[in-house]
C-alpha cells in the first residue's frame, strides 16, 4: 500500500467526507459519518484548535493548568502575555519599524517592506504566544483587505498592519473603521486619494458599504452608494509625504444621507467631521453588527452558522458599543460553538502553520531565510499571508479551498517539513523526540503515541489499522528501536499521520 494510494481518493477536497472512504470507512458507514468523528470531544482542545493556529504540548499544558476560562482571559489581554522570544525574532525585520516617510526616503518604490510584513505575519502566527490575537489580526486583515504586496501601498501597507489592525484587533470596531478608512494605505488601495467633488471615485464608498460595514443585504441604493463616495471626498494622501491629509477644497458640500444617517454638510471645512460621523454611524449600524457577527461565526463556528447565533452575537456587539471582546466571549460560550467540533477545515496557510507548530519547528538561528522559504511555500499553496489579490479577503469556507492540487500541496509540504527537506535553515528537533523517551513495546503503541503527540488524540480503530498496514506492522508486533520506520522512514510515517483528516480540521 502506497501513501498516494492510501490518500489519493481525497483529491476532491480536504473535508472528512471526501477522505473517509479510503481510510478504512466503508461507503455505507461514510454516508452517516461526520467530521466530528475525527476529533475528540474535549471542549478545551476544541477551543484551542479554533482560537489558535494549532496546538502544541506546551500550549495544551498551559491551557490545562489555567482552565478554558483562564486561558481565554489571558489570550484576550495579549499585552500581558510574555512574548519576548517572538519579539526577538521580529527584530530581524527592521523595515517594520520605519515610518511612511522613512520608507519613501530610502526604498524608492520597492516591495521589500511589504514582503517583510507578510513574512513577519507568518512568524507571529507560528511562534507568538498571543495566539488568539494573531488569529484576530488575520480575521481583520481579511475583513479590511489591502493586498500585500501591491504597487500603490508600497510605502504604507506595513503601517496599516501596525497602526490599524494590530492596535484595534481586540478593541472596538468603530475606532478600527475610522482608523482604516483614513489610513493612507486604504485610501490608496481603494482610490479615495484621488476622489474629489468634481470627479468622485466610487471605489471606496462602495466597498465601505459592501465589505467593511453593512453588507449588500442592508439594501442600500446606488444613490446612497454614490453619496457614500461624496461624503468621503477630501480624505486623501499628501503626495509629498505619503501621510493622510484632509483637503477642504476637494470635499463635496450639500445635504447627504445614507441608510438613516444624514448631515447638512454645509461647509468644506467641516467635511472631515462629517466623514468621521458617517463612519461611526456605519460601525454601529445593525446591519454592520450582523455582517461582522456572521463573519466571526463563520471563522470560529461553522461555514453556515445559524441565524439565531448571528442575531445573538450582533446584539452583543451593539450593546457593547462595537467592542469585539464581548462578542468573542459570547461566541466561545455559545452552545453552537461547543457543538461545532469538526465543522471547520483549515485553510492552506493554517495547515502549514499548524504543521510547523506541532513539529516544533523553530526559526533560523540567525537571518530570515527559513521564514522567507515558508512564505513562498504558502504562496505556492495559494494563501500567502495578507496577499489575497482582490478586495474581499481570503474566503473562509471549505468549498473555496477544495481541489486536487491544493490537497496534494498540503501532503507534499507535510513531507518536506517532516523530513527537513526545505526550508533547511529552520531549527528542528530530531523527529524521534516526538515519541516517548521509553518507546512503546508494540507498533500499535507507537502509532498511538505519535497520533497523541501530533494530533492531540488517538486515531479511530479503522484509521489506526490502515496506518499500521501502511508500515507493514500489526498492532501487537514487537518494536525494535532500530526499525527503519523509527529511523530513516520515520518522516514518512509522521507525514502520513498529518495527511489524515484530523490535522486538516480546525
Amino acid at each position: 500500500m502506497t501513501r498516494r494510494r492510501l490518500l489519493g481518493a481525497a483529491a476532491t477536497g480536504v473535508t472528512a467526507a471526501a477522505v473517509l472512504p479510503m481510510i478504512g470507512v466503508t461507503p455505507a458507514a461514510a454516508a452517516t459519518t461526520t467530521t466530528a468523528t475525527y476529533l475528540t470531544a474535549d471542549p478545551l482542545l476544541h477551543l484551542l484548535r479554533r482560537a489558535t493556529y494549532g496546538t502544541t504540548p506546551a500550549l495544551i499544558a498551559e491551557a490545562t493548568k489555567l482552565g478554558a476560562a483562564g486561558w481565554l482571559n489571558q489570550q484576550l489581554a495579549p499585552a500581558l502575555i510574555d512574548d519576548r522570544a517572538c519579539d526577538a525574532y521580529l527584530a530581524r525585520y527592521p523595515n517594520l519599524t520605519k515610518s511612511i516617510a522613512d520608507v519613501r526616503a530610502t526604498d524608492s518604490g520597492n516591495w521589500d517592506v511589504m514582503f517583510d510584513t507578510g513574512r513577519a505575519t507568518l512568524a507571529r502566527a507560528t511562534w507568538s504566544r498571543r495566539q488568539l490575537f494573531e488569529v484576530m489580526v488575520d480575521f481583520w486583515s481579511n475583513h479590511l483587505n489591502i493586498t500585500c504586496p501591491s504597487d500603490n501601498v508600497w510605502d504604507s501597507r506595513h503601517r496599516f498592519d501596525a497602526d490599524v489592525i494590530r492596535v484595534h484587533a481586540l478593541g472596538n470596531f468603530s475606532d478600527m473603521l475610522v482608523a482604516s478608512s483614513l489610513h493612507p494605505a486604504m485610501l490608496h488601495f481603494l482610490n479615495n486619494n484621488v476622489s474629489r467633488k468634481g470627479s468622485p471615485n466610487e471605489n471606496f464608498g462602495r466597498e465601505l458599504l459592501e465589505l467593511h460595514t453593512v453588507g449588500v443585504e442592508a439594501g442600500y441604493t446606488e444613490t446612497e452608494m454614490r453619496t457614500s463616495a461624496l461624503v468621503m471626498t477630501g480624505c486623501t494622501v499628501d503626495q509629498a509625504t505619503g501621510a493622510f491629509v484632509y483637503k477642504p477644497r476637494w470635499h463635496y458640500t450639500g445635504p447627504v444621507s445614507v441608510l438613516g444617517w444624514s448631515a447638512a454638510n454645509a461647509t468644506a471645512e467641516g467635511g472631515y467631521v462629517v466623514a468621521v460621523s458617517y463612519l461611526r454611524y456605519l460601525a454601529g449600524h445593525p446591519s454592520t453588527a450582523r455582517h461582522i457577527a456572521e463573519k466571526l461565526a463563520i471563522r470560529f463556528v461553522s461555514d453556515q452558522p445559524s441565524a439565531a447565533l448571528i442575531d445573538s452575537l450582533a446584539g452583543v456587539y451593539l450593546r457593547n458599543g462595537t467592542a469585539i471582546v464581548p462578542v468573542l466571549r459570547a461566541l466561545f460560550a455559545s452552545a453552537e460553538f461547543r457543538a461545532s467540533i469538526g465543522a471547520k477545515v483549515r485553510r492552506p496557510y493554517e495547515d502549514m502553520v499548524a504543521t510547523l507548530r506541532t513539529l516544533d519547528i523553530r526559526p533560523d538561528v540567525s537571518g530570515t531565510a527559513g521564514v522567507q522559504g515558508l512564505y513562498w511555500m504558502s504562496s505556492d499553496m495559494g494563501q500567502a499571508p495578507l496577499a489575497w489579490h482582490v478586495v474581499d479577503g481570503y474566503p473562509d469556507v471549505a468549498l473555496a479551498w477544495q481541489s486536487a492540487s491544493g490537497l496534494l500541496s498540503r501532503w507534499n509540504n507535510h513531507m518536506m517539513l517532516a523530513a527537513a527537506w526545505w526550508p533547511r535553515t529552520l531549527v528542528r528537533r530530531p523527529l524521534r523526540t516526538l515519541l516517548p523517551a521509553v518507546l512503546p513495546l508494540t507498533w500499535g503503541g507507537i502509532v498511538d503515541a505519535l497520533a497523541t503527540r501530533l494530533l492531540s488524540q488517538r486515531l479511530t480503530a479503522a484509521d489506526r489499522a490502515v496506518v499500521l498496514a501502511f508500515v507493514g506492522k500489526t498492532s501487537t508486533g514487537v518494536v525494535s528501536a532500530n526499525d527503519q520506520w523509527l529511523t530513516w522512514k520515520l518522516p514518512y510515517l509522521v507525514a502520513l499521520l498529518l495527511d489524515l483528516p484530523y490535522h486538516g480540521l480546525r
